[in-house]
C-alpha cells in the first residue's frame, strides 16, 4: 500500500491522487468521500485539497479498529447471545 511514496520531512503533505494512490483507491473514491465528509480528514491549501500522510496512517488504523473482522472485540460471534423476550399479546 505505502510502497512507492514514503513520508519524509519535503512530502508531509500529499494532494488528493497522491492520497489516493498511498490508500491503494481511486482519486474519484477519495473524492465522494471528502465530498461526503466520510474519509480521511483533509484541508485546503493553495487552494488545494492536502492531506497530511500522518493523518491518512490514523484514518487507516481508526477503520481497522471499527471493523469486526479486524477488531475481535466487536465480532458478533464472540458475544454472548442475547436473549429473546416473549411478547405477549
Amino acid at each position: 500500500m505505502h510502497d512507492q511514496i514514503t513520508p519524509t520531512h519535503e512530502a508531509a503533505f500529499l494532494n488528493l491522487t497522491k492520497a489516493a494512490e498511498y490508500l491503494g483507491i481511486s482519486p474519484n473514491t477519495l473524492y465522494v468521500w471528502r465530498h461526503r465528509r466520510q474519509g480521511p480528514p483533509s484541508f485546503r491549501m493553495g487552494g488545494r485539497v492536502m492531506y497530511r500522510i500522518s493523518s491518512l496512517d490514523e484514518w487507516v488504523m481508526a477503520q481497522e479498529q471499527e471493523d469486526s473482522r479486524s477488531n475481535a472485540a466487536l465480532n458478533p460471534l464472540s458475544q454472548m447471545p442475547m436473549k429473546r423476550s416473549v411478547q405477549t399479546p
